[in-house]
């Protein structure tokens, strides 16, 4: 069996970040299968960084690639670290980490700028992190309608310590075409932050007026930028 599209068009692998499943990724996901694409969305565990590596690299094996691997958020030291494998050709990180060489999510958030929006994150629970519900809106999704987003709040899934400590040992960025979203209202990720981690990966950037949970917010900016690169 193979997953390559019958006219050519590559597969797509859509890696979720903390706090949250795969679920949010169903409009993207609506918008790129319509366009004929062969979509498939990862569940991570989120439990470490190691774990969510694997779960991703069992969802490329079913691929018959070239594939076009896309991280949000957490989402993107996934894929920063899953990249490397032979069948993926190109990376796409919406409003996410992308870590370098010996980095970790948690070596990236250590030390804010002066001003930086703080992410409301709870003391950890038995070694997993949840946001305040009552400001999981305004943080991680102040463009998703309200309902959303406190469904969105409401079903967190525990994001792992482990998976923030999480190394990565080579960056695919440094040996495969990257593109970026940054999201200029994020409070999650600030946006200098983004343009830090764009600039020195050599992404291919856009710019769009969009909260952490853009993905969910504006799926069709998210399905052309994975779509450009496919076609670059």
């Amino acid at each position: 069996m193979t997953a390559m599209h019958r006219d050519g068009a590559p597969p797509v692998v859509l890696v979720h970040g903390g706090f949250v499943d795969g679920s949010g990724w169903e409009g993207v996901y609506n918008i790129l299968k319509e366009h004929g694409h062969d979509v498939t969305v990862v569940q991570n565990p989120t439990t470490s960084l190691a774990d969510d590596v694997a779960a991703t690299k069992r969802a490329i094996a079913t691929q018959d690639g070239p594939v076009t691997l896309v991280g949000h958020s957490y989402g993107g030291a996934v894929v920063t670290e899953a990249g490397n494998d032979p069948k993926v050709s190109k990376l796409v990180y919406i409003a996410a980490f992308a870590p370098d060489q010996g980095e970790s999510v948690n070596t990236l958030i250590s030390d804010p700028p002066p001003g930086a929006p703080v992410p409301p994150i709870l003391p950890p629970q038995d070694g997993y992190l949840f946001l305040d519900k009552a400001k999981f809106a305004s943080s991680f999704a102040g463009d998703v309608d309200s309902e959303r987003a406190a469904f969105m709040a409401d079903s967190q899934v525990p994001w792992g310590v482990d998976a923030l400590a999480g190394v990565i040992t080579e960056p695919a960025w440094k040996n495969k075409p990257s593109w970026y979203m940054i999201t200029t209202e994020d409070k999650m990720i600030p946006p200098p932050a983004q343009q830090f981690m764009s600039q020195r990966a050599g992404s291919n950037v856009v710019e769009v007026q969009g909260s952490h949970s853009v993905y969910v917010s504006h799926p069709d900016a998210v399905a052309a930028l994975i779509e450009q690169a496919m076609t670059e």
